[in-house]
């Protein structure tokens, strides 16, 4: 009798790896929602399908198999917003584009340039702290933001910091909501962002902090918050959020973010 021993080729070790990618980034996005114990449910139940197939019980595993079959299909509408964040990190973290510019060729020795203007988000944020005026500013990256601009009143003015903290002093008719800047420019204010699922976070994280994290989680924007009652300023990107940040790096992270290499 020959023996037969089980082959391993490279095409097997590369197809582990990248199921176990997929399954961390699935566990990334739905970790501390809700949609964790869904998805523990229908893992589960996956996992009774295959038990009972393998032991030939023809009828239970006939049931399970339909069940499943069309349970894709309530997958695709349970986990709906999941999956968009999913398709948005592939589209904004690993198939990032590099442009290309004469600018950018000789442009030895000169200052370097930001895509916003991050002088003037710095020092309205350093005000507002020091007298405990609420914030919260998106700014966007390669998303537009369109729909969450047409929740708010459209300004469309350069950013400068005697603006922001205009439109965010308590008596303004603009302070309630979000302000969404696009490049250099201040898109719109009163926006309404929506609000993270999370279940995991802290209980002293007021409206802002759900929202900057809603906001940041579906989108690639990055969010400031500024706190009403501590004058804190945290910094929200994706599914993380640092807080109680100083300015120094809070002007760190921006020129991190937007800076034109």
């Amino acid at each position: 009798m020959i023996t037969t021993f089980i082959t391993i080729r490279f095409l097997d070790i590369l197809d582990i790896l990248l199921v176990a990618f997929l399954l961390y980034q699935i566990y990334k996005l739905i970790r501390g929602t809700t949609a964790i114990n869904i998805f523990i449910g229908i893992f589960s139940l996956y996992l009774l399908w295959l038990v009972v197939k393998a032991l030939n019980m023809s009828l239970l595993s006939s049931i399970l198999g339909q069940v499943i079959g069309v349970g894709v299909i309530a997958l695709i509408i349970v986990f709906q917003q999941e999956i968009r964040r999913f398709l948005l990190i592939i589209s904004t973290r690993y198939i990032r584009s590099r442009k290309f510019s004469f600018e950018k060729l000789f442009s030895f020795g000169e200052k370097k340039v930001y895509e916003v203007q991050i002088d003037s988000i710095v020092n309205a944020c350093s005000n507002m702290s020091a007298f405990k005026t609420g914030a919260l500013i998106a700014i966007s990256k390669k998303s537009d933001l369109m729909s969450f601009i047409r929740t708010g009143d459209v300004i469309n003015a350069d950013t400068s910091s005697r603006l922001l903290e205009s439109i965010f002093f308590k008596n303004s008719p603009l302070h309630d909501g979000a302000v969404i800047i696009k490049r250099d420019k201040i898109a719109a204010a009163r926006c309404v962002l929506p609000i993270t699922e999370r279940i995991d976070l802290p209980p002293q994280f007021g409206m802002r902090h759900r929202a900057a994290l809603g906001i940041a989680e579906k989108t690639d924007a990055v969010v400031i918050l500024v706190s009403e009652e501590t004058g804190a300023i945290s910094f929200a990107k994706e599914e993380n959020i640092e807080t109680n940040i100083g300015l120094n790096r809070l002007r760190q992270i921006l020129e991190k973010e937007f800076s034109i290499d």
